[in-house]
């Protein structure tokens, strides 16, 4: 009597897990090719330039020998590229988790006003004459001050995911209006430097900025373990979720808080490299078939795309062009595309 009643549950139990190890399979399987590439993005970038390093030359390089290009790959290109690789992370972990929080695509850190705070406190410290000592502090101050003031107004209303966003992208225009006249305003020269840093470079950085966007991932490393988790509930209704016992408004707010740290402090190390944080997840998430972007595969995505950016500004150019520059024209076509495809869904709902 006993076998009767097991084979149903059983065959459950198989169909469940069945589902659940094949879709961490195609997860491992994508984060490996993630590495894969990124290994090999970094190859190039260390590579590729305006003197060609073969790659044997580049490891032994890097390991210490003294192979005539110690200057080429350890002073100029490894440093970039590692600060490529990590601040790349830094946006891509940041993007995934304002994304599960405003549960829109569309969302990111260039969209909620993170960005745009950050971009007008370099704009001040660049053309005021406050010299490029505080330009990452300011920065930073300046993209903190916009989240809360984004915080501020989206909270009033019990921070709703759509009030979020749409509080978010007020506090954007708003900030980039006001970078626009101080640009205007200022003299020729430091309006070219700060318009630069807004755009977003690698050229002149290294492991300084390098050591604070890790310092910045690592403390957080214990809330990114927990958003991780915490991130699930973000997909459900909020009715849905405080039915199981989840504090909806806190979770919400803590996640977001996670984000824009890290956008924040890579966006002061490496200016507004823009649509990364955007892209990064939606391409994860449908790497992994996935309903929310996974935190890990959203870090490598991010650091691929920065890897490759600054990659192809460098060598594709008669002039060098600054990595924000070309995320613009490979990110621009990519948001026209969403706004496209969540225009058609809406229409055939």
């Amino acid at each position: 009597m006993s076998a009767p009643t097991l084979r149903p549950t059983g065959r459950t139990l198989i169909r469940v897990s069945g589902a659940s190890f094949l879709l961490r399979r195609r997860s491992i399987a994508v984060t490996m090719l993630l590495l894969a590439a990124l290994a090999a993005a970094v190859a190039a970038s260390l590579s590729f330039g305006r003197t060609f390093v073969a790659f044997p030359d580049v490891l032994d390089t890097v390991l210490g020998a003294d192979t005539g290009y110690q200057v080429t790959v350890n002073t100029l290109r490894l440093p970039r590229t590692v600060l490529a690789v990590v601040a790349g992370a830094a946006f891509g972990l940041a993007g995934s988790l304002i994304q599960s929080v405003a549960r829109n695509p569309l969302a990111s850190p260039d969209v909620i006003g993170v960005t745009q705070g950050a971009g007008l406190a370099a704009t001040i410290a660049l053309t005021g004459g406050l010299g490029i000592g505080v330009l990452v502090g300011s920065s930073l101050a300046g993209a903190l001050l916009a989240a809360l003031l984004v915080f501020a107004i989206a909270g009033r209303g019990g921070m709703g995911a759509n009030r979020f966003v749409l509080a978010g992208i007020a506090v954007a225009v708003a900030l980039r209006a006001v970078t626009q006249m101080f640009l205007i305003s200022a003299d020729a020269i430091d309006a070219q430097r700060a318009q630069i840093w807004i755009i977003g470079t690698l050229s002149g950085r290294g492991w300084n900025e390098t050591a604070m966007i890790a310092a910045a991932i690592t403390v957080l490393l214990p809330a990114l373990l927990w958003a991780s988790s915490a991130m699930n509930s973000t997909a459900l209704d909020d009715d849905t979720a405080r039915g199981l016992g989840v504090h909806v408004t806190r979770r919400r707010v803590g996640l977001a808080a996670i984000g824009i740290a890290l956008a924040a402090v890579a966006t002061a190390n490496v200016g507004a490299i823009e649509f990364v944080a955007l892209v990064a997840p939606q391409v994860a998430r449908r790497l992994t078939r996935t309903e929310r972007p996974p935190l890990l595969t959203a870090a490598l995505t991010g650091a691929l795309l920065t890897v490759v950016a600054d990659l192809l500004g460098r060598n594709l150019f008669a002039t060098p062009l600054p990595a924000g520059v070309v995320t613009a024209v490979l990110g621009g076509p990519y948001l026209i595309l969403l706004l496209i495809r969540r225009g058609a869904k809406g229409t055939s709902t």
